[in-house]
């Protein structure tokens, strides 16, 4: 899928396309600096020399197994520098890139994989205590496509691994007949439907998002990218596995989320940029060692992906002492907005920012119309960095003149920033994931003593939201929240989507026609949590 051609044209005329592919921006690193660090993930270094090696073996690789120009390999790895090589190496091909984020398992994985006709497919043998390798196998028999496992750091011998396609001596070399206008990168949103929505970009969409951000940020070749946020994410994956190629610089990978490790990897290597959600920078900030490490080095850190307190803003700058500012944007229009260096603290704390580069927006009533300053609609987007459409379901939310309907709400000030104010769909935003409320609830409808349900989002100090489930049992039964938790894991279903709390009721509230009114289910929830967190701290992550 590509974007139309009045699209195209724009974008060239107004220079925000230069007709880029995103993996030549490693090839020129490896030619101009090729001693230089590429990646550090624990205790593996890559130059940009060594990074380039790998990148073409792992290309020649995929090739043999026959993978061309088009085809998607779907990968669920860990921020290990095997992502790295692997995205890197299957854009050199001309095929698509699918990341996966490791936490989902056998329900959301079958969807993915089916959805993207993936004739391969890269797993960790194990990752926190998970076997993935295990579950692509599980998966194999129902997924008609799906004719290669890769399986990363074996555990055991046997089976095809990533060490051996790398092994393959064969040509790696991009394919002479691709376009800058192709497909590059397929992301599946983190559910703001029941069935997730296979995300797709190109080459110039995720070259000029990059493009906008080392701009805006004025990153060069001095700077070093940390990277903790999970490479399968737009975020992680734009700027851990993408931009630091583009300056020549390193990226520092944390596989594991650990502050305190964090803090040290921060410091000993002299991080001086990094994009993660709220929960990351909450435990930075809130840890108790940090004073003991010095973070002189960090310039930038910005955080979206999840609503952002303007108290923390405000603290993490002072204690960081660096840039910290809110941004937003989506899988669909990676960054819309953010504060640049310089701007005022009350920007940076109490907005998302103002449009970057070509972005726009704009916020509209329920008619359509333009609403003026001050006041709260919903948010369109449009830029050089939209995608391209959605897989199978073509241009979805995109209207006819190009604008994105994010069903966010918004509203803007007079100087044109803008600041997020809920959500017009039905998801829990917990940690930077999107979860769809209906997904678990059409889960646990099923569950034989939950007569109905009703899945709210409940707000936490760290995670900014949590699942709340509203349940009227049937006759005679009380559930606990472990029979509902045991239940969905037995379903496959990732964890951070299980209900943390259990609110049994005798009935739900409805209006006339039987709609259930969540909005009296999100009140009840704010209080509920209003109480739990008068008497106990939030949790890190």
């Amino acid at each position: 899928m590509a974007a139309d051609a009045a699209r195209r044209d724009a974008h060239r005329r107004a220079g925000d396309w230069l007709d880029r592919f995103v993996d030549a921006h490693l090839t020129r690193a490896v030619d101009d600096r090729p001693g230089a660090l590429a990646v550090v993930d624990g205790g593996t270094a890559l130059t940009y020399a060594d990074a380039g090696r790998r990148v073409a073996a792992t290309a020649a690789g995929l090739r043999a197994l026959g993978v061309g120009p088009g085809e998607v390999v779907s990968w669920q790895l860990p921020n290990w520098h095997e992502a790295l090589v692997l995205h890197q190496a299957v854009l050199r091909l001309g095929a698509v890139s699918n990341p996966i984020v490791p936490i989902y398992r056998d329900r959301e994985v079958r969807h993915m994989l089916g959805e993207a006709r993936s004739r391969v497919v890269v797993v960790p043998e194990s990752f926190r205590g998970f076997g993935h390798a295990a579950m692509a196998e599980r998966l194999r028999p129902g997924l008609p496509d799906l004719e290669h496992v890769v399986v990363v750091r074996p555990e055991r011998p046997g089976g095809l691994t990533f060490d051996a396609l790398e092994a393959d001596a064969g040509d790696g070399a991009a394919d002479a007949a691709r376009s800058p206008d192709d497909p590059a990168l397929l992301m599946f949103t983190s559910g703001t439907t029941a069935d997730p929505k296979g995300v797709v970009h190109t080459h110039n969409t995720l070259d000029y998002e990059n493009r906008s951000i080392i701009e805006l940020f004025g990153l060069g070749t001095d700077d070093v990218v940390f990277m903790a946020s999970p490479v399968t994410h737009v975020t992680g994956l734009l700027y851990g596995l993408q931009l630091p190629a583009m300056l020549g610089v390193p990226v520092v990978l944390q596989d594991v989320w650990d502050p305190g490790r964090a803090l040290g990897l921060l410091e000993r290597h002299g991080c001086s940029f990094t994009v993660a959600a709220t929960p990351f920078l909450h435990s930075l900030v809130h840890h108790p060692r940090l004073a003991e490490h010095d973070l002189s080095a960090l310039r930038v850190f910005a955080c979206g992906g999840a609503d952002v307190p303007s108290s923390l803003v405000r603290d993490a700058g002072e204690r960081l002492g660096c840039h910290v500012t809110r941004v937003y944007g989506s899988t669909e229009f990676p960054t819309l907005s953010a504060s640049a260096p310089g701007a005022p603290p009350a920007a940076r704390a109490e907005t998302d920012g103002a449009p970057i580069g070509g972005a726009e927006f704009r916020i509209v009533g329920d008619d359509g119309a333009d609403l003026p300053a001050g006041e709260v609609g919903e948010l369109l987007a449009r830029g050089p960095e939209l995608f391209a459409g959605y897989l199978r379901s073509g241009t979805g939310d995109l209207l006819p003149d190009g604008w994105f309907r994010t069903g966010d709400l918004a509203v803007a000030d007079a100087a044109g920033r803008l600041a997020i104010r809920g959500r017009k769909k039905d998801v829990i935003l917990r940690g930077g994931e999107n979860i769809s409320a209906a997904e678990v609830e059409d889960l646990l409808f099923r569950h034989p003593a939950v007569r109905e349900i009703a899945v709210v989002a409940m707000p936490d100090p760290v995670m900014v939201e949590r699942a709340c489930a509203f349940v009227v049992p049937e006759p005679g039964a009380r559930p606990v929240l472990a029979d509902l938790a045991g239940f969905l894991v037995a379903e496959g279903v990732a964890k951070q989507k299980i209900p943390e709390r259990l609110e049994l009721v005798d009935e739900l509230p409805k209006t006339q026609s039987g709609k259930v009114q969540k909005f009296r289910l999100r009140e009840l929830a704010r209080v509920l949590a209003g109480r739990e967190h008068g008497h106990q701290k939030g949790t890190t992550p």
